[in-house]
């Protein structure tokens, strides 16, 4: 089999990273910026928990992949699920080398009435995980070793580009999709990262958006590069199919909704009330969408289906996320039942149908990311309190964010993929579609 030019060069990036990290040593010798504290600052019950939940933020990655895997058609399985499992591998590699400098870096942004907002990190503060040890970070874990802290949010990197694949499934080159996520990670994800959960991100401080677990940085982000994909790419040839293993999708959804109990409490970084809370808002608001999704389904003349109910359940887990920890359980049932209500309309909704959005991916996450952050801020409790509470300011804040996130991740993402397209071309032949991408992009079958 003849080897392209692409596949040297991106082997010799690889071999380049691999040799430059022998360059860099991530914890000795860490310098005494006062940006650290004693070891003996570490609470040994936050980092059992959070080691334990950043193995179930991982294990949402596989979920996913089984998840989008069962819902293709039968010549398209092992590329679908190998698209969101590869993940695993580039982006652990790009967040070790910039991708964490860039979310959790010092701040470069831009200053408001003699205060700075940060808008994206210093690629110079943490290269290949430099400075970052054992000892904890005042600011942004106070209790857990700082490395303990880049690896949890690593896991929310790998995930967020894999939600994308769900829009562009059966048509993309594998090797423009490597490149695409890469970009994405890099110009999408970790500024976006940075604004939000970065204790000078200018969405965190200047706008004051609340955003517990992702529902902003993750959900919203990859539902608008979905849309954004599925119009660049464009419409498969044959946009009919079969489900080709709905167990795997059970399988999937079971994996997803289990290690969403570490993406959410998780994000407490502490085994605290907030950590509790968190867990219990998270499986209610995911049980009253499933519910909610089968019976719309059946009041609009739809069958009561097992592929009906995981979807149901995962769009559940997406709008809880960003108010999992501000949120009653009460509220909760309330926030998964009208999200469930609200992506069933849009995924049966037929102007968008005409964009192939092959496992309705912005109908789900990009939806049920929007319907998590307006509920956020009607219904969060705390510090600053939401529309309910009083909070007004905060609410507006919030929807203006959600126009401001809902235009960079959609309009970047579209020149990401034009740009990825200039220098791989993105979509397969008509002949390999036809084919189907396992045989035509890796010569295996799922048989």
């Amino acid at each position: 089999m003849k080897v392209g030019l692409k596949w040297i060069v991106s082997f010799s990036v690889i071999t380049l990273v691999a040799i430059g990290g022998l360059f860099w040593n991530p914890t000795a010798d860490i310098p005494d910026t006062g940006e650290f504290l004693s070891e003996d600052k570490i609470v040994g019950a936050d980092v059992a928990w959070i080691l334990a939940a950043a193995g179930l933020v991982l294990l949402m990655t596989p979920g996913l992949s089984f998840f989008y895997g069962g819902m293709v058609g039968r010549k398209n399985v092992i590329s679908t699920m190998l698209q969101s499992f590869i993940a695993l591998g580039v982006i652990s590699m790009v967040w070790v080398v910039v991708g964490f400098s860039l979310s959790f870096g010092e701040s470069l942004g831009i200053n408001i009435a003699g205060k700075h907002y940060g808008i994206i990190g210093n690629p110079l503060s943490y290269p290949f995980f430099s400075q970052v040890g054992n000892l904890p970070h005042k600011m942004m874990a106070p209790t857990i070793p700082f490395i303990l802290f880049a690896l949890f949010q690593m896991k929310f990197a790998v995930i967020t580009p894999a939600i994308i694949t769900g829009s562009f499934a059966e048509r993309v080159r594998f090797i423009s999709y490597l490149l695409f996520i890469v970009l994405f990670s890099v110009f999408i994800y970790t500024p976006l990262c940075h604004m939000v959960w970065h204790p000078d991100g200018l969405l965190n401080k200047y706008f004051g958006v609340k955003d517990f677990a992702g529902g902003t940085v993750v959900h919203m982000s990859a539902g608008f590069a979905a849309l954004a994909g599925a119009l660049v790419v464009g419409n498969r040839k044959n946009p009919h199919h079969e489900p080709s293993n709905i167990p795997y999708v059970l399988l999937g959804t079971g994996m997803l909704w289990f290690g969403w109990f570490g993406f959410n409490a998780g994000s407490a970084l502490s085994a605290s009330a907030s950590a509790a809370t968190a867990f219990g808002t998270t499986t209610i608001a995911s049980a009253s969408a499933m519910m909610t999704w089968i019976f719309f389904d059946r009041i609009n003349g739809r069958s009561v289906s097992a592929l009906g109910a995981c979807i149901g359940a995962v769009v559940g887990l997406v709008a809880i996320t960003p108010g999992c920890g501000f949120v009653s359980i009460q509220e909760s049932l309330f926030i998964g039942f009208i999200t469930a209500i609200v992506s069933n309309v849009m995924v049966n909704w037929k102007p968008l149908k005409k964009i192939d959005d092959t496992l309705d991916v912005f109908a789900c996450h990009g939806v049920g990311g929007i319907m998590g952050m307006i509920l956020t801020a009607i219904f969060a409790h705390g510090e600053k309190a939401s529309l309910l509470h009083g909070g007004l300011e905060v609410f507006l804040h919030h929807m203006t964010a959600l126009v401001l996130v809902s235009v960079f991740t959609f309009f970047g993402s579209l020149i990401l993929y034009k740009l990825t397209d200039s220098i791989i071309t993105l979509r397969v032949s008509e002949e390999s579609e036809n084919k189907g991408l396992d045989l035509s992009q890796h010569e295996e079958s799922f048989s």
